[in-house]
């Protein structure tokens, strides 16, 4: 597929923020897609095109980031973070979770997180995102293997 035109970039773009922003909320590929004046498939197949990976693995990605730091805390049972972080079914969230991070949140939850407690959150982000070789779609530019 071509690269998306500048005008699609920019509601792409627009669209990337909005999952960063509203990651607990009830997100699908049509509402995203219509407020990005897009078709679900033209959408779907552009925000690949331009981000490398499809929109329900962005958003996936977002809210599993958004668990680890809630489970880091330790105050929230499992299924607390699973619906504090928009997904409605502990199953999926639980193996989507182990496979991004390798391990089951329970066991990320009961596990002592102090080594990164003085890391800037800007910082650790770059480097507790899962690599994309995690989900079996190459290694993103820059990662360290």
């Amino acid at each position: 597929m071509s690269r998306p035109d500048l005008d699609d970039l920019v509601r792409l773009r627009r669209a990337r923020d909005r999952m960063d922003r509203e990651y607990a909320e009830p997100l699908d590929v049509a509402a995203l897609a219509h407020g990005a004046l897009m078709s679900p498939g033209h959408f779907s197949r552009s925000f690949r095109a331009a981000f490398g990976e499809t929109p329900y693995s962005y958003l996936m990605t977002r809210r599993i980031e958004r668990a680890k730091a809630l489970l880091r805390r330790g105050d929230l049972s499992v299924t607390e973070v699973c619906m504090a972080v928009g997904c409605t079914s502990l199953g999926s969230f639980s193996s989507r979770f182990t496979q991004l991070v390798g391990e089951t949140p329970s066991a990320y939850r009961a596990r002592r997180h102090d080594d990164g407690a003085a890391i800037p959150a800007c910082i650790a982000k770059i480097h507790t995102r899962p690599l994309k070789t995690d989900r079996g779609e190459g290694a993103r530019p820059g990662a360290r293997t």
